[in-house]
């Protein structure tokens, strides 16, 4: 019976030892119950909302009153004239604007009816479902409390505009998204395993005593992945446009420039990890389980990241396929110019630079 307790307090000191075990047993569940808590909801909030208010009335600026004092709501700005709306939307400035009828309140009181045009960017179906069902669930709750304080009833019609997916075709939001997890997954993962790789068969420190520089070593184990990625690529938009039927409404160049940008962040990033660990074991826990997650979470292609909590939406920030997925929604389903794009492709351009630096030191901090 000694014995036996001794074996276990050997594997005891084993465990405390390693710290990378010890994160991986106390530190992802932790990271997992705060993510999965907050990340995963069907509740919307932080809507964010545009007003174009063509009459200016009493009964428009209870509604915009009520809206703003909505826990879901966000009144963002108020337009001035009709061509604000694409671009604002465009911009993703707002999910949604509201448009009132000039003479609302007139209307209202003469006709018994007045109409309110809600427009809705769709390229999400089921947050704009969401959307739609709380703008008019609160135009209902005013409807129903005006009616009671007036002799004669009336009705508020809201007219929903469903803007760049009016079929609210599922595909259209997911394309993208998993476009991003794909590429993310085996850039990151295959380069990682590849270099690692050499480590653990030694064949490194032969490749590293070659005259040949040692980044240039490690730049061509990334090569291959590089154009595997980019028949990845090719597949994936061909197998969206001619079998998912989801249309490319923005500019194909623009497309293939972004994720060739997010390939060589993710393709960094497996080579990040291929500095800081030893073993393939390692490689695949940190690029599979520690990308996969987030990238399905935090990166808007299953939940809006406006919905999370503060903390999580500064994690997202830094999510590489947050911004690549965002660009591609807008271009490939938006249709948009370049100039509503350079936000995200700065974002991954400053992300290469700051991932090629810190490769390139930890390996030489390791050599």
């Amino acid at each position: 019976m000694k014995q036996f307790i001794a074996f276990i307090k050997k594997e005891f000191y084993h465990i405390f030892r390693d710290v990378r075990t010890m994160l991986i047993l106390l530190g992802m569940p932790i990271a997992q119950i705060i993510i999965f808590g907050f990340a995963i909801t069907t509740e919307v909030t932080n809507i964010r909302i545009a007003v174009y208010d063509l009459s200016k009335d009493v009964s428009t600026r209870q509604i915009i009153q009520k809206l703003e004092a909505n826990k879901y709501f966000t009144l963002a700005m108020y337009l001035n004239n009709p061509e604000e709306i694409n671009k604002v939307m465009e911009e993703g400035k707002v999910n949604m604007v509201l448009v009132f009828d000039s003479d609302f309140h007139t209307n209202m009181l003469h006709t018994g009816e007045a109409s309110v045009q809600v427009i809705v960017d769709a390229t999400d179906p089921n947050q704009a479902s969401t959307i739609t069902n709380y703008v008019t669930n609160l135009l209902t709750q005013y409807q129903q409390e005006t009616s009671t304080q007036r002799a004669a009833a009336f009705r508020i019609n809201p007219q929903i505009r469903m803007l760049y997916n009016p079929q609210m075709e599922g595909a259209y939001n997911f394309v993208p998204g998993v476009m991003g997890m794909i590429l993310m997954l085996i850039c990151a993962m295959m380069t990682s395993i590849a270099i690692v790789r050499e480590k653990e068969r030694g064949s490194m420190e032969i490749l590293l005593a070659s005259p040949i520089k040692p980044i240039f070593i490690i730049v061509s184990k990334a090569v291959p992945y590089f154009v595997l990625s980019i028949i990845n690529l090719s597949t994936i938009l061909m197998l969206s446009v001619f079998v998912l039927k989801v249309p490319i409404s923005g500019s194909l160049l623009l497309i293939i420039s972004a994720s060739l940008l997010f390939i060589l962040v993710a393709l960094l990033f497996g080579l990040l990890i291929s500095n800081v660990v030893q073993t393939q074991v390692a490689a695949m826990l940190i690029s599979g389980m520690g990308l996969m997650l987030p990238t399905m979470l935090l990166s808007g292609m299953m939940f809006p990241v406006e919905s999370m909590p503060p903390l999580l939406q500064w994690i997202a920030s830094v999510m590489p396929a947050r911004w690549y997925i965002q660009a591609i929604k807008k271009l490939m389903i938006q249709g948009v110019d370049g100039i509503y794009v350079i936000k995200e492709f700065t974002i991954m351009l400053i992300m290469i630079l700051f991932l090629l630096v810190v490769s390139i030191r930890t390996f030489k901090m390791r050599k």
